[in-house]
């Protein structure tokens, strides 16, 4: 799977949760070991080669892809993961190493691999005296990343985001309010199927509930009837910023897979009319088999190119929700594998498209109707930048206060000066946002 996401640039949640799939007979104790094997070889990268190449006589570009691979999982199990011994690790490592490519190399494999357990990696540069050394060699975070992380969130916020990114990330649940009443109704049913779980519910989301333990959460009963869905805080609370009521037309204009989606409907108890947009018709066909278990109703799903505009004669919307494509900085926990893909390059590029989409929704607003944007990363580029772009060039639009939205999420903690709704996965458990409401004057 490893290899996959370096050589074939497939994406880590894909690769792993078509191998567990597949792998049947395995038990949950050895899921998880899988998962956080794999996670946290690509969270930790960065410092595992620093580690091994500590301890090398030469480097270790040359080496086969799958051979660096092999030792950067035997390499993490020594440094990150108590619970297996020494011993072990190494072992498994150098049989693997044998298999796969002969002696000489499982030689090499053991030696390296026990000079770590000897030595342990080299210490890191302190957080407050070198913030960009810390983001860097620490975090994992490329040189442009880490300028750009400091130059616009400040060293301690940087910091802070850069070392929260390297720790899992909670299975967040919300609870349905179509099929369930409460998210500690949602516990209590979790609880009376599976064992030694952990609960917590967010304190900034109402309906989500943080979940230690629950493997394969898909095949629960719970989750077959629709009593809840799995979505991270963050996304909650923009679908909560958004808002719905009965009666309203909306439009998802960035569905996917239409977690926000079942969240405005639920929020509106059904009784709202809403369109679903996306350009993956597949997500889109996911995204229905998802309604239907969530008992969704009044939902229409369309494959729509929101880089072009629409016709005419399109009726208005009471509420639109644009959560536009980005770089996906704020969900590096989930996607570490971003962090060897994304340039800076590519933060102009997903800017200028999310401006375009603004730009397109915004005569398909309804006067006196809600405008809100949303993506899922934390750089200014993609966030106030395209905002206030935006805004320059449309008069009849105004910044709304996130308390506007009401019901019981604390908007004052999430908000910066009364302007927009920032989420940090240090301080909320949730990836990291920035949205905005825009009220369309009447």
């Amino acid at each position: 799977m490893l290899a996959r996401v370096e050589q074939d640039g497939a994406f880590a949640n894909r690769a792993l949760a078509a191998a567990l799939d597949r792998a049947t007979a395995l038990s949950p104790q050895d899921r998880g070991l899988a998962t956080e094997l794999v996670y946290g070889v690509l969270r930790r990268r960065v410092r595992l080669d620093r580690a091994l190449d500590a301890v090398a006589d030469r480097g270790l570009a040359s080496l086969p892809v799958d051979v660096r691979t092999g030792l950067r999982l035997g390499a993490y199990q020594i440094l990150f993961l108590d619970r297996i011994p020494t011993y072990a690790a190494v072992n498994d490592t150098v049989e693997a190493m044998k298999r796969a490519h002969g002696q000489r190399l499982a030689g090499l494999a053991n030696a390296l691999l026990r000079r770590i357990a000897e030595r342990r990696e080299p210490p890191l540069p302190d957080a407050a005296a070198d913030p960009l050394g810390f983001l860097m060699l620490g975090c994992g975070f490329p040189d442009w990343l880490a300028r750009l992380s400091v130059r616009e969130l400040g060293a301690e916020r940087a910091t802070a985001v850069g070392a929260a990114s390297c720790e899992p990330a909670p299975l967040s649940l919300r609870a349905n309010r179509l099929a369930c009443d409460s998210r500690a109704a949602l516990e209590q049913a979790l609880a009376s199927e599976r064992q030694d779980l952990t609960f917590r519910s967010s304190e900034v989301a109402p309906d989500a509930l943080l979940v230690r333990g629950l493997d394969a959460p898909t095949r629960t009963e719970a989750f077959t009837k629709g009593v809840f869905t799995i979505e991270d805080v963050g996304a909650q609370v923009v679908a909560e910023l958004c808002g719905a009521r009965p009666g309203e037309r909306i439009l998802d204009a960035c569905a996917g897979l239409g977690g926000k989606t079942a969240h405005l409907a639920a929020l509106a108890d059904n009784e709202a009319t809403i369109d679903a947009l996306d350009l993956s018709a597949a997500k889109l066909r996911q995204a229905e088999e998802q309604w239907t278990r969530l008992r969704v109703r009044g939902v229409t799903a369309r494959a729509f190119d929101l880089t072009k505009d629409f016709p005419a004669d399109t009726p208005p919307y009471t509420r639109v929700l644009l959560d536009a494509p980005c770089s996906g900085l704020g969900v590096l926990r989930r996607h570490p594998e971003t962090l060897l893909r994304r340039t800076e390059a590519d933060l102009a590029l997903l800017a200028a498209t999310g401006r375009r989409m603004l730009d397109v929704v915004a005569p398909v607003v309804a006067p006196g109707g809600l405008l809100v944007y949303a993506v899922c990363t934390f750089d200014r580029i993609e966030g106030e930048t395209v905002l206030s772009a935006f805004l320059e060039t449309h008069s009849d639009f105004q910044l709304e206060a996130p308390s506007s939205a009401g019901g019981s999420v604390p908007w004052a903690r999430l908000s910066s000066e009364e302007k927009f709704v920032r989420l940090w996965p240090d301080r909320d458990d949730a990836d990291a946002f920035f949205a905005a409401r825009l009220r369309r004057r009447g």
